[in-house]
Parts: structure tokens; sequence; C-alpha cells
């Protein structure tokens, strides 16, 4: 099982959420990662079970490079089916996490509610509910792939 986290930030706070998200992925035994959407690889999109993406908010929306990585780099990888989660820190109105929720729930993505939402820049108690996040990602992907029925004569 892999996870990616995919972000986008301005002034570094959405950042230290993917991270802190990775980390909790990480602490559940399950291959994670967080990346900037700019060093992202069409590869680790593809071989991720859960992705989640997380971007701060500008003007009620998500950043603009975000919009268009969800709408032509994500959908390009056909991701129905994959757990998703959608995340960000925002100054006044945070619409973002939402709006990504939305576009991965449009790509037929499974996608954890609620979305992580944060005011500014993460404190203490934010990075552990980051953290927790993470769990809650990694805790889906294992009772997802118990449930996958095994071929006939596999070890189980």
């Amino acid at each position: 099982m892999r996870a990616i986290v995919v972000y986008l930030s301005t002034s570094g706070n959405t950042k230290v959420m993917a991270e802190a998200i990775a980390s909790g992925i990480e602490s559940k035994h399950v291959d994670a990662k967080a990346v900037s959407f700019y060093d992202v690889k069409i590869e680790d999109l593809n071989e991720a079970d859960a992705i989640a993406v997380g971007s701060s908010t500008f003007y009620y929306r998500m950043l603009q490079p975000m919009e268009k990585f969800m709408d032509e780099t994500l959908a390009s990888t056909n991701p129905k089916g994959k757990l998703g989660a959608a995340f960000g820190s925002y100054g006044w109105s945070g619409e973002a996490p939402i709006l990504i929720a939305e576009k991965m729930r449009d790509m037929g993505m499974i996608v954890i509610d609620p979305v992580l939402r944060i005011l500014h820049k993460p404190t203490d108690k934010d990075v552990q509910e980051c953290k927790r996040l993470g769990v809650d990602i990694a805790e889906k992907l294992k009772r997802r792939s118990s449930k996958t029925p095994q071929p006939q004569g596999a070890p189980s």
C-alpha cells in the first residue's frame, strides 16, 4: 500500500500539514511521502492507493496551479476508486480543501470527510490533527485491502 501527499504551499503552512499527514500515514506502516505538486511524478500518482491533496486558499479558491494540477495531471491518472483526502491552510475563508474534495469526488475518488482546514500557521495541536488524518488514511487503506479477495490458493 502506498500513499502520496501532494501540496502547494505559498507560505509553508500547507507544507507543514502535508509532512505531518505523511508522518501519520507512515506511523501505521504504510509507505507515504509528501511532495510538492511541482515535483510529483505521474508514476507516483498511478502507484498510490491513496492521494491527499492540499492547497492554501487564495481569493476564495485553491491556487491556480493546483487547480490545473487537479484538472489535468491528477485527472489524467484516472484515480477512480482511490482513497482521497483534502487539506489546506487559509487566512480568511478556507474554500480550497472543499473545492479539492469536490474535484476528487467528480473523478470518482472515495474522499475522507471532513476536509482538514487550518487557519494560518499550524500549531502543535493542528500538527497532531494532521497526523490523525494520516493515521485515518492508513487505517482506511488497510481495511480496504483486507476486504480485497485473495486469489484462490494464495496465502492469506
